[in-house]
């Protein structure tokens, strides 16, 4: 398997300061800064990479237990909200909330539900990240 990378520069202090971002092969290019960090500045953020990253794989990953369940998706919708918390030992993500959407022809809600579970529990970004961040899931039909 290849390996993924990206990159990220930071020019600056903490508080004035300001970044780029990009994958490897430029397919995501961002600015950051402490703004679009810990307030609602223009940019991106670490967080929303991360949100990004796991409603990707979530959404890739609930698509194939679809279909190896014998139900085709027309699609797969997520939205992955990542929390960032600041405690007495600092700043911390403090969760991942789930939301999905799928439009799935003839599929019960039941059967839908424990797939979504499946894939919450076994894509590889919610393995990586569940040690250290309690992950929540909200599955619908479209």
């Amino acid at each position: 398997m290849p390996i993924r990378s990206a990159s990220a520069r930071w020019e600056g202090n903490l508080t004035e300061g300001s970044g780029t971002v990009k994958t490897g092969k430029g397919g995501l290019a961002g600015n950051y800064s402490f703004k679009s960090r810990f307030e609602e500045g223009e940019g991106t953020n670490p967080e929303e990479l991360i949100a990004a990253a796991h409603a990707g794989c979530f959404s890739m990953a609930f698509s194939k237990g679809l279909a190896d369940a014998g139900f085709t998706p027309t699609s797969v919708e997520t939205v992955a909200k990542v929390r960032l918390d600041k405690t007495d030992a600092g700043f911390g993500v403090s969760g991942i909330d789930l939301e999905t959407v799928g439009d799935v022809p003839g599929i019960d809600d039941a059967k839908f539900q424990e797939l979504a579970e499946a894939a919450k529990e076994n894509c590889p970004i919610s393995r990586l990240l569940k040690p250290g961040a309690p992950i929540t899931l909200v599955a619908k039909l479209a």
